[in-house]
């Protein structure tokens, strides 16, 4: 609770860990007395949050296109292989790889705009660059075949759920808030393009003079006939887990989630679960980090609601990080 309840000394701050090879340092202090003013110091201790175990590898990839850091858990045996995808606002980011592979996944973080030399803001994200990413994972000697997993998170989402209709060896997809038609970037593979969704920016709801809820700006892929903008998850050989918090006030998570299992099930296809959290937005990030309910919206850089209560945030955390090893664990 002292973790998962910390608060900003700034507004809107968000608790990030740039350098996965140092740990998390809290000065943890007891002070006599409650209120403003503390008493005196009783006791004092330093704890430590580490990101890598004693074992794991951290290897830079610079291999063709693809610009990434894997991880690698312990020990010289083949391990499940991971594709982890952040959301908008690009770079690279390793925590999440990181903590997956002390539980035994081969996890590669994968950059795919503003970072080094790939684009900066592209006009379109080609499903290929994604393409030799599974290659580089298959032909790994300690990545066990045949196909890997896919963690995306927003944007990342949905970028793994089109990897999933279009591309071979995807044999599981756990999706974080992620759309399930394509958003804000168009998503290409060979002479095929999803277009995006219409933003209405004026359809932002004023919380006060500084903070924005964007929850209803985007067409919905459903109701659109012949809607172009949906992913074809019916191509897709791979099983799906859909994680969406109820709170989420960026992407209508739940509902996109609920709907395109409808899709599927019409078809006849079972490979789909939803896991649903009350209390939670938009971030869902693994346990005991503290809750980012207001932020920068990933589109527009205004103040935007991002959703989620403490308590059920830090629940849902808990519980999606077992779901996840357990989903990774049964299918790859």
């Amino acid at each position: 609770g002292l973790l998962w309840a910390l608060q900003p000394q700034k507004p809107f701050w968000r608790l990030v860990k740039r350098d996965v090879l140092s740990p998390f340092l809290l000065q943890l202090e007891v002070f006599e007395g409650h209120g403003e003013r503390p008493g005196r110091l009783l006791a004092q201790a330093q704890h430590e949050r580490a990101f890598l175990r004693d074992g794991v590898r951290r290897v830079p990839v610079r291999e063709g296109r693809i610009r990434a850091t894997l991880f690698l858990p312990p020990g010289e045996d083949t391990f499940p292989g991971i594709i982890d995808l952040h959301g908008l606002g690009g770079g690279l980011f390793e925590p999440r790889a990181s903590l997956l592979a002390n539980h035994g996944f081969a996890t590669l973080a994968l950059a795919y705009y503003q970072f080094e030399d790939l684009p900066q803001k592209p006009k379109e994200l080609h499903l290929e660059y994604f393409e030799e990413a599974v290659n580089y994972m298959l032909q790994h000697p300690q990545v066990k075949g045949p196909g890997v997993g896919l963690l995306g998170f927003s944007k990342g989402g949905e970028v793994s759920l089109a990897m999933a209709a279009f591309l071979k060896n995807i044999m599981a997809v756990a999706s974080l808030n992620g759309p399930v038609a394509a958003t804000s970037i168009p998503l290409c593979y060979k002479d095929k393009t999803i277009p995006t969704l219409t933003f209405y920016e004026q359809k932002a709801k004023a919380i006060n003079s500084k903070i924005l809820d964007y929850s209803d700006i985007v067409d919905d892929p459903f109701r659109a006939p012949g809607n172009q903008s949906l992913i074809p998850l019916e191509k897709a050989e791979a099983q799906f887990l859909f994680i969406v918090g109820q709170d989420d006030h960026i992407v209508k998570s739940e509902y996109h989630a609920t709907e395109v299992c409808k899709l599927l099930q019409a078809q006849g296809k079972e490979n789909f679960q939803i896991l649903s959290y009350p209390g939670t937005g938009h971030c869902i990030d693994p346990p005991f980090f503290p809750l980012y309910p207001i932020g920068s919206h990933p589109v527009y850089h205004k103040w935007a609601v991002l959703g989620g209560e403490l308590r059920a945030y830090s629940k849902a955390q808990v519980h999606a990080w077992s779901q996840i090893q357990a989903f990774f664990k049964k299918y790859l």
